[in-house]
């Protein structure tokens, strides 16, 4: 009630007295003021009145300050202060009553609608209905907004990324965290829903969110695209050049040059003098002037010219076109033109596929020929082969052939040997396929397609024996075991088994008996072959047992102990390879199924393995595990024999391609060793049982003796030397040698060939 009971004019005199300026309300300028009671004031009185309605604003605004003293005080001091306060005050006195009512009015519907005209009442005169409330101050402020409980400051708020509060108040409470239970479906909705989210960010002090202005989002994009921030500064204005552009007569400083200045410093002086020292020493020598002249130099200069790669055997010509043929003549041969389908077809090939890059034509005279419209197209596309095609000239290397031969050991330090023909077993009409010498060494056995088998005596070449059989002899081995006098071969699609009753009488009947003990079973088990003994003629030739089969038989071996035996039938499907047991008469298919075509079959000599070779691959089985060991790639088109070393670690396979691969079975399954010294097919190979020695027979009429050396370190490679090339034999019906086998004790060969005959190499 102070404020409405003080005279508007204790303010004005206050106001004025103040050196005269004006005080306007807070949150309103002076021309507000006059706005709102523009016509209040002008009703009645036209006069100067900005002093008094200032100072009638600035009183009601400033009574809760002001003292409680009187209302006729604060007039006094006007009138006393001011001479103009007469005049004011008697304006003032007509509206004072009622603008105090105005202002009650304001103040109560200050709250309901701010910034809105106020409502007309009865007690006010129609002209003051357009009195407006005083606008707020705080209207625009958001200060209110923000929160103001985080009074943490400005620290990191990573150091309380781990706690449910974010630091402290003045009076030393938790400051927690805003609860925010926004998920991703949240913010989706908030980024398809909100126009604005693009432009808000979160706040980390408080974790509320701020709306970015239009300004700030312009300072950004300036920040961005490396502009300066603000828009209206100008970088290219002129700058003054202050320091130069006002010539100065009088130095910045006259002190006077201080005493170093002008005599000479010691420290450079010797400097200098070592510097001079050292480029008279030689240890710092002056840079030579830059010289830009051009300089060309000859790329072959200092070539020496009788060098391989001298200048003049440098040069390689360009290669030289085609010359022209008749199609390029103006008056070509009728056969040259081309009829109007092959020059459809010319057209509609590719440029690179033509044969001729033109069209042969006909002219009457050589007058009558054009122009060639293709002739710039030709001359350009020749220089291009010529900088284009790459041409390079191939060195001879110049390489004694000697140097390419390995240094092998002498033949003469790898003796013995087989060197020399001794003997000539002739007797057979016919080609002599496969030869077998006995245990001991004795005896030789022979079959041949005159359909007969001849028993020889080694050291006098004797036929002592001859049966004949019913078809042509493939295949003969004799039992390895010294206790039987049996001998196996192989005659169409029968093996027979013979006894030669040859040497001690007591031995060769000790084998019928054992052949002849055999009981047979009440339940004889399904077998593949038929087995049979020979009776009658038959036994008294020497023949014991025949074993019958179903295909052609081509092979027969012998396993080490003497009883087991394997046959090989080629045309049989899945029952190539066959086992059979002597003393119980059995035989059985091994193999379920066979891949490939078998060539020949080897039991190892130690170890209870049974090799088999196809046309392109040797199979090593166990027979015990019943498996697949290892698998041996001959890299040849066609195995025709094979033959295993008596250590059993070596295999040698000779084909048809006249080659022989040795295998290293410790080393890897593909050959050690290839060797192709024969020129037609490889018809046998044999191993020494005690030398170290191999041979080859070939189509060619020659037998191979090689030098293999097998040593018992593993570290250390076999050692494969050819030692001797043994001829004798004749060529018949383009064939050769057939078959070759060694002596069981002596440094002996037989080899029996197509020439019928029978030779001895010793």
């Amino acid at each position: 009630m102070a404020a409405e009971s003080m005279s508007p004019a204790a303010d004005s005199s206050s106001s004025s007295s103040a050196g005269g300026k004006k005080r306007p309300l807070p949150g309103l300028g002076g021309e507000e003021q006059l706005s709102i009671f523009e016509n209040a004031v002008t009703a009645k009185d036209t006069g100067d009145l900005t002093d008094s309605d200032e100072s009638l604003f600035s009183g009601l605004e400033d009574s809760g300050s002001d003292s409680s003293d009187g209302d006729d005080d604060g007039v006094e001091e006007v009138g006393e202060g001011d001479d103009d306060s007469g005049v004011e005050e008697k304006n003032m006195k007509k509206f004072s009553k009622r603008d105090v009512k105005i202002s009650e009015v304001a103040r109560k519907e200050e709250g309901e609608s701010k910034g809105k005209l106020a409502k007309p009442d009865s007690s006010v005169r129609p002209e003051q209905t357009v009195l407006t409330a005083p606008v707020d101050e705080h209207e625009e402020d958001t200060s209110d907004e923000e929160d103001i409980r985080n009074t943490v400051g400005n620290i990191p708020m990573e150091w309380y990324k781990d706690y449910p509060h974010i630091g402290y108040d003045l009076d030393g409470k938790k400051i927690y965290k805003p609860i925010r239970n926004k998920d991703e479906l949240d913010e989706f909705l908030d980024k398809m829903e909100n126009p604005d989210y693009w432009r808000t960010i979160p706040d980390k002090m408080t974790g509320t969110e701020i709306r970015l202005s239009d300004e700030q989002i312009d300072l950004i994009h300036r920040i961005q695209k490396g502009l300066y921030g603000d828009a209206k500064f100008n970088p290219h204005e002129p700058s003054i050049d202050f320091f130069t552009h006002e010539t100065m007569i009088h130095p910045v400083t006259n002190h006077p040059a201080h005493k170093r200045s002008f005599i000479p410093s010691l420290i450079e002086k010797e400097k200098v003098s070592k510097l001079v020292n050292a480029i008279k020493m030689g240890w710092i020598k002056p840079r030579k002037p830059r010289d830009d002249t051009a300089h060309y130099y000859d790329l072959w200069a200092q070539e020496d010219p009788n060098a391989i790669l001298g200048r003049h055997k440098m040069h390689i010509p360009a290669p030289k076109l085609k010359l022209p043929g008749h199609e390029e003549s103006y008056n070509p041969p009728p056969e040259y033109l081309l009829t109007e389908e092959e020059r459809l077809a010319w057209e509609q090939q590719e440029p690179e596929e033509r044969k001729l890059n033109f069209l042969p034509q006909k002219f009457t005279s050589l007058r009558a020929v054009p122009a060639f419209s293709r002739f710039i197209h030709e001359r350009f596309e020749r220089c291009l082969d010529l900088y284009l095609c790459p041409r390079q000239r191939k060195m001879r290397v110049n390489v004694d052939p000697e140097d390419l031969i390995p240094n092998l050991p002498k033949p003469k330090d790898l003796q013995p040997f087989p060197t020399t023909q001794a003997l000539v077993y002739k007797g057979h009409t016919n080609l002599v396929r496969c030869i077998s010498v006995s245990p001991s060494g004795q005896w030789l056995a022979s079959g041949s397609d005159d359909c007969t088998i001849r028993f020889w005596e080694v050291s006098t070449g004797r036929c002592m024996r001859t049966i004949e059989v019913e078809g042509i002899v493939r295949s003969i081995a004799w039992n390895p075991n010294p206790v039987h006098c049996l001998v196996a071969l192989t005659v169409d699609q029968s093996v027979i088994i013979v006894n030669p009753c040859l040497g001690d009488k007591l031995l060769y009947n000790a084998t019928d008996q054992l052949i002849a003990s055999f009981e047979k079973a009440e339940e004889e088990p399904v077998q593949p072959v038929e087995w049979t003994a020979a009776e009658g003629d038959s036994f008294d030739k020497g023949l014991r047992l025949i074993i019958k089969h179903n295909k052609m038989v081509k092979q027969v071996t012998w396993h080490g102990k003497g009883d087991y035996l394997a046959t090989v039938i080629p045309d049989n499907g899945n029952a190539q390879v066959l086992i059979h047991q002597l003393s119980k008469r059995r035989s059985q298919n091994p193999f379920r199924k066979n891949k490939g075509m078998v060539q020949c079959v080897l039991f190892h000599p130690i170890r209870p393995y049974f090799f088999v070779a196809t046309q392109r691959y040797v199979r090593v089985y166990n027979l015990l595990k019943q498996e697949l060991t290892k698998k041996l790639m001959a890299n040849c088109k066609w195995v025709s024999s094979m033959a295993i070393h008596p250590g059993g670690d070596n295999v040698i396979c000779g084909s048809y391609d006249s080659r022989l691969a040795w295998f290293d079975l410790d080393l890897s399954t593909k050959p050690y060793k290839m060797l192709r010294h024969h020129k037609k097919a490889i018809r046998g190979v044999a191993f020494h049982k005690h030398y170290p020695l191999f041979a080859s027979a070939s189509d060619d009429g020659t037998v191979i003796v090689c030098h293999g050396m097998v040593y018992s370190d593993l570290l250390q490679n076999p050692l494969i030397v050819p030692v001797k090339l043994l001829r004798g034999h004749e060529i018949s019906r383009d064939l050769g040698v057939l078959d070759v086998t060694f002596h069981p004790t002596q440094p002996w060969l037989f080899s029996s060939g197509a020439d019928c005959t029978i030779r001895l190499f010793t």
